[in-house]
């Protein structure tokens, strides 16, 4: 059974993320969000269809591949940096922390798109409404968690927090799968709520101060299920280092 996603019209989107620490939009009002249309969003969907598989599995499994890059977002405009591992402390990932994680970085046509940068604008000035204006570092992250071990873990580590201030995370494309739903649960509390994002572009937004989120294993329905990723990071005063 799928539970429907709980969503926030967009002018609640501030009360609900002050309120709830989360907050989930559909895939039109993550479109209005950045001032695009959706057509715009799916023509970064062939991305996803390149992704090389991610070699710092440690349960052996080889259900994910991913993409990495990482941007500075400021007064409006969106800036690449360098490429760079991407790095956890152990208490946020107990599997996969304290590793210097080479992925290969997102693709050029991919980054340039105009949808691309007023998708992750977007998400900065929701940032700085939520926690006053500031750059925002940003970690971008391409997923495609496949069925081909039988099973395809999407959060391998557990229900968790990334170490960031505001977490976003897109369903990009659902094929051929069961499963994947996703749970969010107060940090500090017994509340927390379940549901299954299945359009593409829908959106669930984290304080990731205040909650910590999951999501189950998939299964085939079909071959060749899998489930498509964005998950992007915003954290201020710097990216997590070693």
């Amino acid at each position: 059974m799928n539970f429907s996603p709980p969503f926030t019209a967009p002018e609640g989107l501030q009360e609900q993320l002050r309120s709830r620490g989360y907050a989930v939009l559909s895939p039109q009002s993550v479109a209005d969000l950045a001032g695009v249309q959706l057509a715009d969003l799916d023509a970064l969907r062939p991305g996803w269809n390149e992704l090389p598989p991610d070699a710092y599995l440690k349960d052996g499994g080889r259900y994910r591949r991913r993409r990495h890059s990482c941007f500075v977002a400021d007064a409006g405009a969106l800036s690449p940096v360098p490429h760079r591992a991407h790095w956890q402390p152990v208490e946020y990932n107990a599997l996969h922390g304290g590793m210097q994680r080479w992925f290969e970085p997102m693709d050029a046509g991919t980054v340039s798109a105009q949808a691309w940068s007023k998708l992750i604008g977007a998400l900065a000035t929701v940032s700085s409404d939520l926690k006053g204006a500031r750059p925002w570092f940003v970690e971008a992250h391409q997923f495609r968690i496949d069925t081909t071990d039988g099973i395809g873990r999407p959060t391998p580590e557990g229900a968790h927090r990334d170490g960031v201030d505001v977490v976003a995370v897109f369903l990009v494309e659902r094929e051929g799968i069961k499963g994947g739903e996703t749970r969010v649960f107060e940090s500090d509390g017994p509340g927390g709520q379940r549901f299954t994002l299945t359009e593409p572009w829908s959106l669930l937004l984290l304080d990731d101060e205040r909650v910590i989120h999951e999501t189950t294993p998939i299964q085939p329905l079909e071959p060749s299920g899998h489930r498509d990723t964005l998950v992007v990071t915003l954290r201020a005063g710097g990216f997590q280092g070693a």
